[in-house]
């Protein structure tokens, strides 16, 4: 057997001593808490390192401030806001004139007065030259206030913004332009580079922007939609992606406008409180959009909002008033187009194009003729063997169940027809002129392909 190598006794004997002094110099252990854990720094081979330890603030120490409102009960520096709506409402055009009147310390539409200040917009969406800037210049803005966010130097190399990585150069960036007091994200999903849906993933990524906000003293405004087959809900549910946009935010705000109207005005449209954790949580103001041309160039037209009255009520409310109008509005549409439809057919079958041609000119949209033509329960048959498809109404113009219940009454008449089309039928298979059946006669299918088919509701 191998015998361990020899060592001399001295050699022991200095160790234990050496051991034993380090014992003495040592410190007495302190009582053990939370399992044992202790305060003091742990001290590995002579070296003393630091143990991660929780500060906390004893709420006596603190001094109680107010909320630093830029726009009281609405938008607040340092906390992040959100303005939701369906496309079409005019969020970010409501934005840049929230931007303008930041910029000239115009007034809000509650009669304040705004804190004048520079403004930095990181927009994802819209083009700065050709959309944005044209609504800041015609909404009144001071453009030498406004920043928007570019690419990142780095040396000779650049690259897009990137929030996950970012946010300090930008705050260095603002900081060199004399700071700001509004940070508009257009969209605010933008920001999350994971799942905009996870909520884990949302509040890790919206929460640098918030530190940013709250380190250079501005408000943050992102903008969002809300998502489709939502009405009827509550509106914070109904932001587009995780519920963490709308918990995070401090204030909500839904943008929206109400259908058409008869006469020919414009839309009502209302900005209103859907949520704060800071203030009143209902209420809101009308407002407009409008076409107006750039100051210096006539050329160029750009839309603006103005605020109007204020209004009272929730958001909730407001919203499911403008989506019954606008379904009203729709239903409207339809009652017109088969107006048109009974005219236009009153005198006999039509071929299905000079239909919707005539149609478009009286302004119903093919789709919303279509709805009607089932309403109406109208017949689309072919003109002879080789011709197009044409409309005709039923006999005595009756419309949807009354058409049926028409042509039950008559078997005759019934089987003739059907008869009719199976001869049809079997002529078009035998001449190779595609897949027929009763289904392609009756409305029920129509066939595809050609300039002479009828073609697909898209």
């Amino acid at each position: 057997m191998r015998q361990p190598p020899f060592r001399p006794r001295s050699q022991f004997a200095d160790a234990a001593r050496e051991y034993q002094n380090e014992t003495e110099r040592a410190p007495p252990p302190l009582p053990p808490r939370w399992g044992g854990a202790s305060d003091r720094p742990i001290q590995v081979g002579g070296i003393q390192q630091s143990k991660t330890t929780v500060e906390l603030t004893r709420a006596s120490t603190l001094k109680a401030e107010p909320v630093d409102w830029f726009w009281r009960g609405w938008l607040a520096r340092g906390k992040l806001h959100i303005i939701g709506g369906q496309p079409g409402a005019g969020k970010t055009t409501l934005a840049m004139l929230m931007a303008s009147t930041a910029t000239i310390a115009g007034l809000w539409p509650d009669g304040s007065r705004a804190p004048q200040g520079n403004v930095i917009i990181w927009s994802g969406e819209d083009d700065p030259a050709d959309t944005l800037l044209p609504r800041l210049l015609a909404s009144g803005a001071d453009v030498e206030r406004v920043f928007f966010v570019g690419d990142v130097a780095h040396g000779e190399e650049r690259r897009p913004f990137d929030p996950a990585k970012d946010m300090e150069p930008l705050r260095e960036a603002i900081e060199k332009a004399g700071g700001c007091v509004l940070i508009v994200v257009d969209p605010i999903v933008s920001a999350v580079a994971g799942d905009s849906h996870k909520n884990a993933d949302t509040r890790r990524a919206l929460q640098p922007l918030v530190d940013l906000a709250a380190s250079v003293d501005a408000a943050l405004l992102g903008i969002t939609h809300l998502s489709k087959g939502t009405s009827g809900r509550e509106p914070i549910e109904r932001i587009t992606g995780s519920i963490a946009f709308g918990a995070l935010a401090r204030v909500v705000m839904i943008a929206a406008k109400e259908g058409e109207t008869e006469d020919g005005t414009p839309p009502r449209r209302f900005l209103a409180r859907a949520k704060s954790n800071i203030g009143p949580d209902e209420g809101g103001f009308a407002y407009e959009l409008r076409q107006e041309p750039m100051p210096g160039d006539n050329r160029i037209i750009a839309s603006i909002a103005a605020f109007g009255e204020a209004i009272e009520g929730t958001a909730r409310a407001m919203l499911a008033t403008a989506e019954t109008n606008t379904e009203e509005d729709c239903g409207s549409a339809l009652r017109e187009a088969k107006d048109f439809l009974k005219d236009f057919l009153a005198h006999g079958s039509k071929p299905v194009k000079g239909i919707e041609c005539a149609g478009r000119d009286a302004g119903h949209s093919p789709r919303t003729l279509r709805r009607a033509k089932d309403a109406l329960g109208i017949a689309s048959v072919k003109s002879g063997l080789t011709g197009g498809w044409e409309w005709t109404l039923p006999e005595g113009g009756q419309d949807g169940q009354d058409f049926e219940a028409g042509h039950l009454q008559q078997p005759n008449e019934k089987v003739a027809t059907l008869a009719t089309l199976a001869v049809l039928d079997a002529f078009d298979n035998t001449n190779g002129l595609g897949d027929g059946g009763l289904a392609t006669f009756d409305g029920a299918h129509d066939k595809p392909g050609g300039d002479d088919d009828e073609g697909v509701e898209i």
